[in-house]
């Protein structure tokens, strides 16, 4: 038997901080060696954090890569342990997003990426170039401090694998797995049996399934041992890297780490007999053929070895069943997480959310909820930095820290119902019952007078005042008079967000939360700079349909009973007045109901449809 015990991790990077950033490396190469890893895989441009955009461009941010990667060779970071580290490598004129493969304090060889990801929200084009010359490794000359730092002049550079003295091992980054031709195949008819995907993988509902399966696909007919690593949490972008870090072996799951945390770093380990591999691989008929007849891949040979022998007290990982989230629970999670790693840096003190009652509003109340508890839990698992951030953030003293999720959210978490002569008693009050069950510090205020003060001022100018709708107004007037009460709202949430602060006698600001759909944007149905217009919106990509089902979950497994009553409730703006014979409603407003346009959406963004393609396929 040859036994290989590997690890790979979920780490929360931060685009540019590489002090945060070695910080995390470090304490998954510690882990890593601690349980007896001879291979430790990190998430794509793990040293730079991957979201850096245009600062990829500027020369310091490659310097201070190799700066980094010095630090990990001089010490004893690599002693013992095969590490691949992602960082931003210029050879000549070109700039490479590569695999830095390392072990004992020698770099022994780059791995560029071939396959850029360069679709929906990714724009790896504008800073990299795809790596082409397949058929050879080049020699890189290594920068000069480097090289006499390290008394290693030259690196194998490009397209190839590591041939160790007992197993072969090679890299796959990210979006090569997912490419027509991924490089796995011909690796493994090369004799690769262990394959390391580093990945930069964001969030996106219903997509994880899709991943795993190309990682179980990638060794079902060809054999072989899968580890994949991903950044795990908001890296300063708009993106939540979803972790989910795993080691697939012969298209079974043996080990996988969490989709969603708080935590910074997580590992994920595996004891592997590569005899297995090679034992399925013999069994393939079609393997066995296609292998005798394979194109060549480069190789660098290092005489060492990363397996040990057999051993009564070490046990095999097992399959295990692969957990998912459901879409609910990522709706919860997946914004909760990214919401904590967000406020953490940012020197906010906490949030400020327009609350209103309405189901789109309460749904972002109830992930800040949610990511309340989610700190608190893993306070109480133990996690010392999840507890200094929380601490600082919530201006705990004297020893002190959170211990309950409504306590905590009362110290971070600030929500404001802005009434008006519009406004009716039911959303008043579902909003202050759910802030009370969140624990938010809530604050009910009517805007009556500075909506009447700026019509007032509008009649002095004009000679004129606008009249709603239903009393008799045109069309524009009516438009109008709904504008001025949102718009209005926004300029008091954003008032409240820079004062309140000091108010409490807090440091910073609050950031101000919105809380308009995906749909809503999609139609139009909005008003520009209203009470939506925020820092950052937490549902900014949720359909309305999918929102509806997360409050009914939401009422049940996040404790807050109201959410099932605000997701009963129909859809209203309340800016118009209400009447015996007239109640303003979103749908009749927007012409369609809410379910017909998460139709439309889905057949506009997933399925590419047009209006005429929409219309041939209508159901």
């Amino acid at each position: 038997m040859r036994l290989l015990k590997v690890a790979t991790c979920n780490l929360n990077q931060w685009a540019m901080d590489f002090d945060c950033n070695m910080k995390n490396i470090k304490e998954s190469i510690s882990r890593a060696k601690e349980v007896g890893a001879t291979i430790r895989l990190g998430p794509e441009l793990e040293i730079t954090g991957y979201g850096c955009e245009d600062h990829f461009l500027e020369l310091d941010t490659v310097t201070h890569a190799w700066e980094c990667l010095k630090e990990l060779l001089l010490g004893d970071w690599t002693e013992g342990i095969f590490c691949s580290f992602g960082m931003p490598v210029i050879k000549g004129s070109e700039r490479y997003n590569c695999q830095v493969l390392c072990l004992n304090r020698k770099i022994v060889m780059i791995r560029p990426k071939m396959w850029l990801a360069n679709d929906g929200n990714y724009r790896e084009l504008r800073w990299f170039t795809a790596w082409k010359q397949k058929d050879h490794l080049e020699d890189f000359l290594l920068p000069i401090e480097i090289s006499e730092s390290l008394s290693q002049s030259t690196v194998p550079f490009g397209y190839g694998y590591i041939q160790f003295l007992d197993t072969a091992v090679a890299a796959e980054v990210c979006e090569e797995l997912f490419s027509p031709i991924p490089p796995h195949a011909e690796l493994a008819l090369n004799g690769v049996e262990v394959f390391m995907n580093a990945s930069g993988s964001h969030h996106q509902l219903r997509k994880l399934d899709l991943r795993l399966r190309a990682f179980i696909g990638a060794t079902h007919t060809r054999g072989g041992v899968y580890m994949y690593s991903n950044q795990q949490g908001c890296d300063g972008g708009r993106l939540y890297y979803d972790g989910c870090s795993c080691i697939v072996v012969n298209g079974d799951m043996v080990a996988q780490g969490s989709q969603f945390s708080v935590k910074d770093v997580e590992l994920v380990v595996a004891q592997i007999d590569l005899d297995a591999v090679a034992s399925l691989r013999g069994s393939i008929s079609s393997f066995q053929e296609q292998a005798s007849c394979k194109p060549r891949v480069s190789s660098v040979a290092v005489p060492y070895k990363l397996c040990q022998s057999f051993n009564l007290q070490m046990s095999l990982s097992s399959p295990i069943k692969i957990q998912y989230h459901s879409p609910v629970e990522e709706i919860a999670y997946g914004p909760g997480c990214w919401l904590w790693d967000y406020l953490r840096r940012s020197g906010a003190s906490g949030f400020l959310l327009p609350l209103s009652g309405g189901a789109d509003s309460s749904s972002v109340a109830a992930i800040v909820g949610c990511m309340c508890q989610l700190v608190v839990k893993e306070i109480a698992n133990g996690d010392e930095q999840v507890k200094a951030d929380a601490i600082r953030i919530g201006h705990y003293t004297d020893g002190h820290f959170p211990t309950d999720s409504k306590e905590f959210a009362k110290r971070i978490f600030y929500t404001i119902f802005m009434g008006s002569e519009n406004s009716s008693d039911a959303t008043r009050t579902r909003a202050k019952v759910l802030a009370d069950e969140i624990g938010s510090w809530h604050l009910d205020v009517s805007i009556d007078g500075v909506v009447s003060s700026l019509l007032s001022l509008f009649q002095t100018l004009t000679g004129k005042r606008p009249r709603y709708k239903v009393d008799g107004g045109s069309n524009i007037e009516n438009l109008g008079l709904q504008n001025i009460q949102a718009r209005i709202r926004m300029v008091l949430a954003f008032m409240l967000a820079s004062l309140l602060p000091w108010v409490h006698n807090k440091p910073g600001f609050y950031l101000v939360l919105g809380s308009s759909n995906v749909d809503e944007g999609l139609r139009g149905y909005l008003t520009k700079y209203d009470c939506s217009a925020a820092d950052i919106n937490p549902i900014g990509s949720i359909s309305k349909q999918d929102l509806r089902t997360f409050l009914k979950w939401a009422a049940i497994h996040l404790g807050y009973s109201s959410l099932a009553e605000v997701e009963a409730a129909p859809p209203t703006a309340e800016l118009e007045p209400i009447r015996s014979d007239y109640s303003q409603l979103d749908e009749v407003d927007m012409g369609m109901t809410y379910e017909e346009l998460s139709v439309y959406g889905r057949m506009r963004k997933i399925f590419r449809c047009g209006p005429v393609s929409m219309f041939k396929v209508r159901v």
